[in-house]
């Protein structure tokens, strides 16, 4: 059973407006407190020549924590894409402010080739997920 995390009402809204802002299928507060989003991408891929749709090869996942009284947050987010769209959301997160940290494989014989980046900022969190939206937005 999971431990129930106490947060305040002020946290539980803008854990509730992140996730509504980034499309978040799922979302919870864990010890932290953090506020987890995921999603899943929906394309289609294979790997080792078998189709996949495993949430392993596809997620979309978003986070913040760390909220200060000015009300800013480390925020995180990470997400799977073609390697043809690695530059161009590269640039639309930098343009927004954002530090890409990592882009990287975690397959190897998938078809397409995927991509994996991450990235973090310390920012309001509604900010943040407004500027994420944009810079993913055309991942579909």
């Amino acid at each position: 059973m999971a431990e129930k995390v106490v947060v305040s009402p002020r946290f539980k809204k803008l854990c509730d407006q992140f996730s509504t802002i980034l499309g978040g299928t799922e979302h919870e507060i864990t010890k932290g407190p953090v506020c987890f989003v995921s999603r899943n991408r929906k394309f289609n891929a294979a790997i080792l020549g078998r189709r996949t749709t495993s949430p392993l090869v596809r997620y979309q996942l978003f986070s913040f924590e760390s909220l200060d009284k000015s009300g800013r947050a480390l925020c995180l987010g990470e997400t799977a894409l073609f390697q043809n769209q690695v530059n161009r959301l590269l640039s639309n997160l930098r343009r927004n402010g954002i530090k890409v940290t990592a882009v990287h494989n975690h397959w190897l014989n998938e078809n397409p080739r995927l991509m994996y980046m991450h990235w973090e900022s310390v920012d309001n969190p509604i900010a943040f997920a407004r500027k994420v939206k944009r810079s993913i937005a055309f991942l579909g």
